[in-house]
């Protein structure tokens, strides 16, 4: 009977050990498990407030982007706006331009290719008023004023456009040519012609006399013909 309960008391202490044991084992192990949680946590907060900073560092670098871009883009505005502006005023200076007037246009004529294929007077006008003023068509020329004063005719190998209206401003320069054609004889020789602007009606105003430069002032010519006014020089070889 001793014995019995002996075997059972030492079962029952065995038992009490090792239920012991394991409830210190599971609160070792709940212990880690806390820990690791805790370090998970700290590592997930850690995370999420860098992310946060570095959306907020990219929030405030897109936002500084948005502003530079906000002040290119406005400055672009501000260019456009100030051309626009520009382009206006130069339509403006031209607009209500009247006829160039001889007595206000300083007109010079020089010889070129004297006495080879191609040779003309090259007629230079400058607008030497204080506004902007306008030619058009082709001036008129008269090659041997003290002869038979005839005018003459329009290059029938011209560039249309003729009837436009060349705006000059103060200083600005319109170009023109007589070409001269020389078979050798019954030719006429001088050394200035006399020209005159036309209006946009086809009427001459008054003629003047213009003495021609070059190396070879003197020309000669059967016939000639004469170039509508342009911007550019004709024969700028």
């Amino acid at each position: 009977m001793t014995t019995h309960r002996a075997r059972r008391t030492a079962r029952s202490a065995a038992l009490a050990a090792a239920t012991a044991a394991l409830a210190l084992g599971l609160t070792a192990c709940a212990g880690a498990g806390d820990g690791s949680k805790a370090a998970g946590g700290d590592h997930a907060a850690g995370g999420a407030r860098s992310g946060a900073a570095s959306g907020a560092a990219a929030g405030q670098d897109s936002a500084k982007q948005a502003e530079s871009g906000g002040d290119v883009a406005r400055g672009m505005r501000s260019a456009t706006a100030m051309g626009g502006a520009e382009e206006i005023a130069s339509k403006a200076a031209t607009v209500g331009a009247q006829p160039c007037r001889g007595d206000e246009m300083a007109v010079t004529a020089v010889h070129r290719f004297a006495g080879e294929q191609g040779d003309h007077l090259l007629l230079t006008a400058v607008n030497e008023g204080t506004k902007p003023c306008w030619v058009t068509s082709y001036p008129a020329v008269v090659l041997d004023w003290n002869v038979d004063n005839q005018v003459l005719p329009h290059s029938k190998k011209d560039n249309p456009g003729g009837d436009q209206h060349i705006t000059l401003r103060p200083g600005g320069k319109a170009y023109s040519a007589v070409n001269l054609f020389d078979y050798g004889s019954k030719n006429h020789t001088a050394e200035s012609l006399a020209m005159a602007l036309r209006g946009a009606d086809g009427h001459n105003g008054p003629f003047y006399s213009v003495a021609v430069k070059g190396q070879k002032p003197q020309f000669s010519w059967n016939e000639a013909d004469v170039l509508n006014w342009s911007t550019e020089k004709p024969y700028d070889f």
